[in-house]
């Protein structure tokens, strides 16, 4: 069964970090595009960021988060990461990862294309 588990949020002061964990089971992350997704209350999902498949392991990221946040992969734990730095009120929301099965970050900004969601991790920011 293809599934991940997100973890790391928490409730953080504004400036503040934290690093988030997406663990997957049932298939191997390196031949997948791995997003990292956020909903805040009353708003639609989000992408955040993306790393494509070990092919070429490209990095995006929204521009709300460009020079904050940060994705990587680490293919022996079969993890992908978000560090995120420098957080704002702004950021606070339910953060979710996805992934796309052709290896492509290409929808990513728009939330398509990418499946097998995890239940999420709840980042908070405030003082």
């Amino acid at each position: 069964q293809v599934q991940f588990v997100e973890s790391g949020g928490g409730l953080v002061q504004p400036g503040g970090s934290l690093k988030l964990s997406c663990v997957a089971s049932g298939f191997t992350l390196d031949y997948y595009a791995i997003g990292w997704f956020r909903q805040a209350p009353g708003k639609e999902r989000e992408g955040v960021s993306c790393i494509s498949s070990s092919r070429d392991s490209s990095s995006y990221y929204a521009d709300s988060v460009k020079g904050r946040f940060t994705i990587s992969r680490d293919s022996a734990k079969n993890t992908v990461y978000l560090q995120m730095d420098s957080l704002k009120p702004e950021d606070t929301a339910v953060y979710y990862c996805a992934a796309e099965s052709y290896g492509y970050c290409s929808g990513y900004s728009k939330v398509r294309g990418f499946g097998a969601w995890g239940q999420g991790t709840l980042v908070t920011v405030s003082s």
